[in-house]
């Protein structure tokens, strides 16, 4: 027997591995968070299985769950939204279940970052913009964000930045942001990345609150730099065509042979 915590993706029934599908088809429990976890997913249970939404359970009754398929001998299928391996609370679970002495594996998914940025079309990562992508949120009153992990500081870098559960204070958002990339720098804020109802906005940081309106969802995420709809970057030396690389070597005394 084995609890299978399985990333089931930003939203979209069809942006799961094969792997999670597959492990949700052979588990005869399965427990979901249904406040994010499409509905459709749940079509690959097998037959009779037992289906649970954890939305409104507490952590000690997940567990318990998880303890009576043990005891009965029966897999889990464990569904959270997006990828684990942020924001999912795993962590949690997972240390109950080895006090227990309950097996586990995990099945990474989409994240909903990565979801985001393809429904603008856009690489988080350009050549002599930004090399680097900075996942984070806003402090909330279920976790408090560690004192060296501000906005600010991460802005400092000049990094892309995705900025989780925290539309709900874009004025604070914006503050923190402004003195290091300025007002006119790119955002995007996308609701429900690879839902039937997503919605992108795109907007200048100065301008953002102005854009947004009402339109305060707490499942958005802020995407910000200068990154985000970017034209005038270099060109990756990956593909030139004198870049002498293992796959394609170039010239007469090549530094990486032929055959190599």
């Amino acid at each position: 027997m084995t609890v299978h915590f399985i990333g089931a993706g930003p939203g979209a029934a069809d942006l799961i591995t094969l792997r999670g599908r597959d492990l949700i088809a052979a588990s005869p429990v399965c427990l979901y968070a249904g406040s994010l976890v499409p509905t459709a997913l749940l079509d690959h249970c097998p037959p009779g299985a037992r289906i649970v939404n954890t939305a409104p359970l507490s952590l000690d009754e997940i567990v318990a769950e998880m303890a009576a398929a043990h005891a009965a001998g029966q897999d889990v299928a464990r569904l959270h939204s997006g990828d684990l391996s942020v924001w999912s609370a795993m962590g949690e679970q997972l240390r109950r279940l080895r006090t227990l002495g309950v097996p586990y594996d995990v099945t990474p998914g989409v994240p909903s970052f990565a979801a985001a940025a393809a429904a603008l079309g856009a690489e988080l990562t350009l050549p002599g913009v930004a090399q680097s992508v900075v996942l984070t949120r806003m402090s909330g009153r279920a976790t408090a964000m560690p004192p060296g992990e501000t906005l600010s500081a991460f802005a400092a870098t000049g990094a892309t930045l995705a900025v989780h559960l925290s539309v709900h204070v874009l004025d604070r958002v914006v503050a923190e942001l402004l003195p290091h990339y300025g007002a006119d720098c790119p955002v995007a804020v996308v609701w429900r990345a690879s839902w039937p109802d997503e919605r992108i906005v795109r907007a200048t940081l100065g301008a953002l609150e102005t854009a947004l309106g009402g339109e305060l969802e707490r499942t958005a995420l802020i995407l910000v730099g200068r990154a985000i709809g970017a034209t005038d970057f270099e060109e990756s030396r990956l593909y030139a065509g004198d870049y002498d690389r293992r796959f394609r070597p170039v010239g007469a005394a090549p530094r990486f042979p032929e055959g190599e």
